[in-house]
């Protein structure tokens, strides 16, 4: 995936999200992991927190991001799993305008050279809200280290190329402008 060094490097503010009843800060290696590459590749960690799955506080907290101008990218860990406690899709589908349906696609081919047919389990997903792009990532850090290091990471570099998702942030509500 080529990156053009001519380009800047454009950093985002990203905001991280745990779902976990039973993670708190100090236990959270998928949340940490996270963190440290956005830090790492350049970006701003805008804040990080845990929530119990449960779609209205997950909610809540995609809503906060999608309000808040200070966020481009909010990213959750956690809760895309079949259980009846994984709720984070769910909370995710009452919030989002447009999916991105690429990433969960590619996010579970990618797993799939990794765990096997165990991929179908998850239901990783992409969206866009109010300007702001949101992400869900299942809760291993295995699962976090893969849409991070072999999506996210290249997708939010302005230098990517062919495309990237950062080139597109000032189009993303184009549709409410007067026409």
């Amino acid at each position: 995936m080529p990156i053009d060094e001519s380009l800047r490097f454009v950093p985002v503010s990203i905001a991280v999200l745990t779902v976990s009843d039973t993670r708190d800060l100090a236990s959270d290696r998928s949340g940490q992991t996270l963190a440290e590459r956005i830090e790492a590749a350049g970006h701003r960690l805008h804040s990080r927190r845990i929530v119990r799955d449960e779609p209205e506080a997950i909610e809540a907290v995609l809503r906060a991001w999608v309000a808040d101008p200070e966020v481009d990218v909010g990213i959750t860990t956690g809760g895309t799993g079949i259980t009846g406690r994984d709720v984070t899709p769910e909370a995710f589908e009452r919030v989002l305008e447009k999916r991105i349906e690429g990433f969960g696609e590619l996010f579970r081919m990618l797993s799939y050279q990794k765990i096997g047919t165990s991929t179908i389990q998850s239901r990783a997903l992409g969206g866009v809200a109010g300007g702001t792009y949101l992400f869900a990532l299942p809760g291993s850090t295995g699962a976090v280290k893969d849409g991070w290091d072999d999506i996210l990471r290249f997708q939010l570099d302005a230098r990517h190329k062919p495309c990237n998702l950062v080139e597109l942030m000032p189009r993303l509500q184009e549709h409410l402008r007067a026409g």
